[in-house]
């Protein structure tokens, strides 16, 4: 007895220890949400670490929200509210040590020739690259005036690669049989589970698309750091490159450690300067009387449904059409928002999610709002189908796009489970096709009923392509059938408008808008982000377990590999419950 009133006693105080601290916790969290904001310098320098983790769009819940971490675009906004900013006198950039992505490196290199143009400097420094960087980390540095890297490092950038895994290899050890049906060759996601390795049209996709990637990236690269194309891509083929050797070919400037490159800038900046996060920096405010455009952002795996019931500590937003869908309506409504810049960056997901997003795009466009859609890393299959209505398309020479195409059918996995002594017995009321979906494999008639079911699917896909890009059937059904293009590549098929990032979009929105050029116009977001205190209460409100969940769900989530994996699963999941899909292929850069 005495045992267990002094482990009721111990677990008592561990309770209690707890609660104060979650208490202080909450205290100091609300302290910094409240208390004043510090002067601002005189004579700032702006800091940006890429090797920091930053969502394409800054979350709407979580304990991000209340901590207000800014999405990838957000930080284009403030860098370019900075350029108008007097104190603002330059950029320190930390180099990414494992790469950024092509197109973020696209986007950021734009951003900072427009930062530099304002009459500002960059300076840059890297600690080297890792083998799996490929060109994107130095990509994304050498638009700087100045780039340093740390003695005794390496550079690797010695091309691009994409990686798949394949499964069917196992599944045929455990005898789970596949039975996912793409349209057509080129669509490629179903193949990890179809196939052992790539068929002639999945090398034929990627191998266009790593060309181009790494011709585009060799070219931006040369053309910052004055050297000629052929030469630099000689170099960098030829294998890594020592530090010296870095500084010997001119792709940098200097050797040195990051404190000095740090107090390099600051002496630039002039007397007294200090530095500040680009993600903490306010920029200055513009008038309450702008015109307002509406940015949407959906980030991830398209999915039906809304948004809420997620992790409170998971930090990407959903792209659940009720909640997308909702917030295109929402601002097409509000009279002050006079256009609307829609931010994809999304690997597809369900076509039934899609299409509604793409019906919401049409009702604000009688209203007469106009809708620019700007892709991010990745707008494919589903990301291109709710792209497809805009009245203008932009993305970035790397985005990863197209893939017109869909999926669905389901895993047989009776004899998976036949092997290990499960058998099954069906009854089944209704025509043939009610137990379609069941663990054995597809009758002749199910599976015909199955392809002709995506047929119209892809079709429809089609016709919202055709409709939207101003193309026939034949038109868009020769650059579909499931097939990846970068950006570039697709100006040429007439999948996109321009070549242009994040801000492009805005300035296009201005122009269709009726926006005058030389007007600051004031963004807006939808879906409304929570406050901070929104957030803490949003937090709180769920039990310890649920907590405890949510905290390790958010982990993984915030991995990008397993995020991937886990959008992966669903869709296989979601193709063995008997939903079609419209997932493009799951492409690891390195």
């Amino acid at each position: 007895m005495k045992t267990f009133f002094l482990s009721m006693a111990g677990a008592f105080a561990a309770m209690l220890v707890f609660i104060l601290l979650m208490v202080s916790f909450v205290v100091v969290l609300i302290a910094g949400a409240t208390s004043s904001a510090p002067p601002k310098p005189d004579q700032i320098v702006l800091s940006l670490d890429l090797n920091a983790e930053y969502p394409d769009q800054s979350p709407v819940g979580g304990l991000a929200a209340f901590s207000q971490t800014p999405g990838f675009i957000d930080l284009l906004t403030k860098l370019k509210a900075a350029e108008t900013d007097d104190s603002v006198k330059g950029l320190y950039v930390r180099g990414a040590m494992i790469g950024v992505g092509s197109s973020r490196a696209e986007e950021l290199r734009q951003a900072f020739h427009s930062f530099r143009d304002s009459g500002k400097f960059i300076i840059a420094h890297t600690q080297g690259t890792y083998g799996m960087s490929g060109p994107s980390a130095l990509r994304s540095i050498t638009a700087a005036d100045e780039i340093w890297i740390q003695p005794g490092t390496d550079l690797f950038a010695t091309g691009v690669t994409f990686e798949t895994e394949f499964l069917k290899g196992l599944f045929d050890k455990i005898d789970v049989t596949p039975e996912i049906y793409p349209f057509y060759e080129y669509k490629n996601a179903p193949n990890t589970y179809n196939e052992t390795a790539y068929t002639e049209p999945h090398r034929e996709a990627m191998t266009a698309l790593a060309e181009s990637i790494w011709n585009v990236s060799l070219r931006e690269i040369a053309e910052d750091r004055d050297i000629p194309v052929d030469k630099l891509k000689a170099e960098l083929e030829s294998g890594p490159k020592t530090a010296q050797q870095v500084i010997d070919l001119k792709i940098m400037d200097k050797l040195g450690w990051p404190e000095e490159a740090e107090d390099a800038a600051k002496e630039r900046a002039g007397k007294d300067s200090e530095i500040v996060e680009l993600a903490g920096y306010i920029p200055p405010s513009v008038s309450l009387k702008a015109p307002l455009i509406a940015v949407i952002g959906g980030e991830g795996a398209i999915v039906t449904g809304g948004a809420e019931g997620g992790s409170p500590f998971s930090s990407p937003p959903a792209f659940a059409s009720d909640a997308i869908a909702r917030a295109i309506l929402d601002a097409g409504d509000n009279e002050k928002v006079k256009a609307i810049v829609f931010r994809v960056d999304s690997p597809g997901g369900s076509p039934t999610a899609s299409d509604q997003i793409w019906r919401a795009i049409k009702r604000v466009q009688e209203k007469g709002k106009p809708v620019v859609v700007s892709m991010g890393s990745l707008a494919a299959s589903g990301g291109y189908y709710v792209s497809a209505g805009a009245d203008y398309i932009m993305a970035d020479r790397s985005t990863i796009t197209g893939s017109i195409g869909i999926f669905g059918g389901k895993f047989a996995l009776e004899g998976a489970f036949n092997k290990i002594g499960v058998t099954f017995d069906t009854v089944s009321v209704g025509g043939e096709f009610a137990d379609a979906y069941g663990t054995g494999k597809f009758t002749e008639s199910q599976e015909a009923e199955v392809k002709a079911w995506l047929k119209r699917g892809y079709d429809r896909f089609l016709g919202i392509v055709g409709d939207g890009r101003g193309m026939t059937y034949d038109q868009v059904n020769e650059v579909a059938r499931g097939r990846v293009w970068s950006g570039e590549d697709a100006i040429g098929k007439g999948l996109v408008d321009e070549i242009g990032g994040f801000m492009d979009a805005i300035e296009k929105a201005k122009e269709l808008g009726g926006i005058e050029a030389d007007v600051t116009p004031r963004l807006t977001y939808y879906p409304r982000r929570k406050t901070g205190f929104e957030a803490l209460e949003s937090i709180f409100g769920v039990s310890e377990e649920s907590a405890k969940v949510a905290y390790m769900l958010g982990t993984v989530a915030n991995d990008n590999r397993m995020q991937a994996l886990l959008e992966e699963l669903t869709a296989a999941d979601a193709a063995n419950s008997g939903q079609m899909m419209a997932v493009g292929p799951r492409i690891r850069e390195h």
